[in-house]
């Protein structure tokens, strides 16, 4: 496996952005060339950035089992938007990035061979472009994701509010505004078939969880096939490190023997 850490500055956030990339060795898994294989992309949460999968989980291990293209970005405290002061997040991930990967790389993988996964803040970002651009995945999961924004409007005391209206404006008007999954669930239910497999997974004992059972719920209600999972754990990574494992062996079968 390749291990690369580059810096870039991409022109729709225009700020030097780490971005962490896991190649295969085009000599294994029968010799496929590179630029042929899966690719996942592996979102982060909101204090972590692209170091983190590669850091607290086994991503590496699994990714050389499959033969997978891993590519981590960071997107700093974003929530993977694109903010009023310009720094366009939401581009970079659904539109630069994948060009870059491209020109750079040439990994110019075809939907069926394109997967997008995150956790926390990352499983908002996961959702968002699965729903918003659907032509771009055939899978997405959300681990302990961010499903509702109603926790942000629920936080009256906490330090961070102000953080928060600063990327997303007044948060008494987020509900039903673009930046809710409420709303992209909506909009893509009206044509489930184009959507991406969706997973949602959350632990019993972490704050986010009724938000991963209401988002579901809303699935079953709209129509929309979704595939849900709880189990006891934590917000962590030893839940998260068992939710890839789950996800890749769901969409691309277990890891095969060499």
């Amino acid at each position: 496996m390749a291990l690369i850490h580059l810096d870039h500055v991409p022109e729709t956030v225009k700020v030097n952005l780490p971005l962490n990339i896991i190649l295969p060795d085009p000599g294994k898994m029968g010799g496929l060339a590179v630029a042929k294989r899966k690719v996942l992309y592996l979102l982060h949460g909101l204090s972590d950035d692209a170091s983190a999968w590669q850091r607290y989980s086994s991503i590496e291990t699994v990714a050389a089992g499959y033969g997978l293209v891993v590519v981590m970005p960071s997107v700093g405290r974003s929530f993977y938007i694109d903010q009023p002061n310009g720094q366009k997040y939401f581009s970079y991930l659904t539109e630069e990035l994948p060009q870059y990967l491209v020109d750079v790389f040439g990994l110019a993988p075809r939907r069926e061979d394109t997967l997008i996964a995150g956790v926390s803040m990352g499983g908002y970002g996961a959702f968002k472009a699965a729903l918003l651009r659907p032509e771009l995945y055939s899978a997405a999961a959300s681990f302990s994701g961010v499903l509702s924004l109603a926790i942000l409007q629920a936080m009256p005391d906490d330090p961070r509010r102000d953080e928060f209206a600063f990327l997303f404006g007044d948060l008494e008007k987020l509900a039903g505004s673009d930046h809710d999954p409420a709303v992209w669930l909506k909009r893509a239910a009206q044509n489930p078939s184009l959507l991406p497999r969706l997973f949602i997974s959350c632990s019993r004992q972490e704050d986010l969880y009724p938000l991963s059972g209401m988002f579901h719920a809303a699935c079953q209600s709209l129509g929309v096939p979704a595939e849900y999972h709880e189990e006891d754990g934590g917000h962590d990574w030893f839940f998260w490190d068992g939710q890839i494992r789950r996800f890749l062996a769901a969409v691309l079968g277990p890891i095969p023997t060499q």
